[in-house]
């Protein structure tokens, strides 16, 4: 047994093995490390500066002392060697005008490695000298640091060897990481708590609600609850939970329809064999020859043979599509005549009927399915009349009108009742939804509906009248000149 239209089947859904609140803690940790990096760059740059600019600080004090003291009472050489060795410096030396003195040695150095001048240091440059220091230069090489003078000379500069700046950074900067680590697991926790409390578990909410309703969409219970913040979450988990309402609605609605359509076709069947039983009797009612009989029974014959039409076609909507309509030229005040006697208005009915359509109107449509729209337009105002019974034919009436603008043709069906509610309106040419009347499915505005588009037309509520009054215009087909022309003579 083969079983068609089967719904695929639901794959099972898996967690994700790396999920947003691991990707949220690696990336808050990661940027909080880059952000450390680039303090801890220009923070070991001017390190290194401010330790420079110390030591020629205290050169500047001890070239002062030097050169202020006469040749003949000299510092002794043991405590000038003491003094450059506590300041690590090799020599000492200031320039005053065009002379350059050598004011203390401690061990004249070979060769001048690299030099920095403190008076006029560049950031970039600070940077990228730093960076060489720590990871280019050996301890051995010899740093020429240059600064300003004292008493107005042109500079002092003094000769070190880089090994003591370079323990000094590499000090500075193993505390520099161990600050950076505990502000880093500091911040990175408070980031990655605020986050995850305010994104990430609702968002692990609404994904597991979604999960939930996708198991089960008709079961109200798994509908999203707004948790009543008023921020993008808040608003995702509102229209969330209309849209979850809608669909749980909407799949209520279609399971109804299915039953309904189970249940309609088996009475379809047996209704159908009842009305083609009835048409043998009428057409043998038709050979008797009494003239009320041979007037009544031709109308009689019509309407079954539509009702056998329409139980044929009783699960066209929302199963297939309705025929496309055979359009020709039809009367539209034979066809109102028509459907007034269907309806069984007399002209001493309680339910008053005005036909105002002028004599030779001729709309270009299919007379079958223009019978069967403004036969459910009559019926439902009818039916809103008769509601409010007793009625009264001053009071209670149903009006067809109908003329043509250019190639359009204009039909209004209206009537004297309580008009259509604003909850009807809302859904007026919806299936089951837009009863103008309680107790009504709303099957006859979503079939008029769907006919009246089908011949390119439109059909609306008009407003501002008394009542409720429907609106429909149907275009003239596109049709070559020539054979206007021959229809045109072939009617005269």
């Amino acid at each position: 047994m083969t079983v068609e239209n089967a719904a695929p089947e639901s794959t099972p859904s898996r967690a994700p093995r790396f999920g947003l609140s691991g990707k949220l803690l690696v990336l808050t940790i990661l940027f909080v490390m880059i952000a450390e990096v680039l303090i801890y760059v220009p923070s070991i740059a001017n390190f290194r500066l401010s330790w420079l600019s110390d030591r020629l600080a205290v050169a500047r004090t001890v070239a002062l002392v030097l050169y202020a003291t006469p040749e003949d009472r000299r510092l002794p050489d043991e405590l000038v060697q003491r003094v450059l060795s506590n300041l690590g410096a090799k020599t000492v030396a200031l320039k005053m005008g065009n002379q350059r003195r050598l004011l203390a040695v401690n061990d004249m150095p070979q060769a001048i490695h690299h030099e920095i001048d403190l008076r006029d240091p560049s950031l970039v440059g600070a940077v990228w000298d730093a960076l060489d220091t720590l990871f280019l230069c050996a301890d051995d090489e010899i740093l020429r640091v240059v600064g300003p003078a004292p008493m107005g000379g042109d500079f002092v500069e003094i000769v070190i060897e880089e090994g003591p700046l370079r323990q000094a950074m590499f000090r500075f900067s193993r505390n520099i990481m161990l600050l950076s680590l505990v502000i880093s697991a500091i911040t990175a926790t408070l980031v990655y708590l605020s986050l995850h409390y305010l994104f990430v578990r609702p968002m692990n909410r609404l994904t597991s609600n979604m999960v939930r309703f996708r198991e089960a969409p008709e079961n109200p219970g798994r509908i999203v609850v707004p948790s009543g913040r008023n921020d993008e979450i808040g608003i995702a988990e509102h229209e969330l939970g209309a849209m979850q309402r809608d669909l749980s609605t909407m799949l209520q609605q279609k399971s109804h329809l299915a039953a309904l359509g189970l249940a309609v076709s088996k009475i379809n069947h047996d209704l159908r064999n009842l009305l083609s039983s009835a048409q043998l009797f009428s057409d043998r009612l038709s050979q008797v020859p009494d003239p009320n009989v041979q007037r009544f029974a031709p109308k009689l014959m019509r309407s079954l043979e539509r009702a056998i039409a329409f139980c044929q076609s009783t699960l066209s909507y929302g199963r297939v599509t309705e025929p496309a309509p055979d359009r020709r030229p039809v009367f539209l005040q034979e066809l109102v005549e028509e459907v007034r006697e269907t309806l069984g208005l007399a002209p001493d009915s309680p339910v008053r009927w005005i036909s105002a359509v002028p004599r030779g109107l001729m709309v270009d449509a299919d007379p079958e399915q223009l019978f069967r729209v403004i036969l459910n337009l009559a019926r439902n105002s009818l039916q809103a009349l008769e509601a409010r019974a007793p009625n009264d034919p001053a009071r209670d009436q149903v009006r067809v009108t109908g003329q043509r603008e250019g190639a359009v043709a204009v039909i209004e069906i209206a009537d004297t009742g309580p008009g259509v509610s604003t909850k009807a309106r809302a859904h007026l040419f919806e299936a089951f939804q837009g009863s103008t009347r309680p107790g009504g499915s709303g099957l006859g505005l979503a079939i008029a509906a769907e006919l009246v588009r089908a011949h390119g037309g439109e059909i609306g509520l008009a407003d501002g009248t008394i009542g409720a009054t429907f609106r429909i215009t149907i275009p003239d087909r596109a049709v070559h000149i020539g054979v206007r022309i021959r229809g045109e003579r072939v009617r005269a």
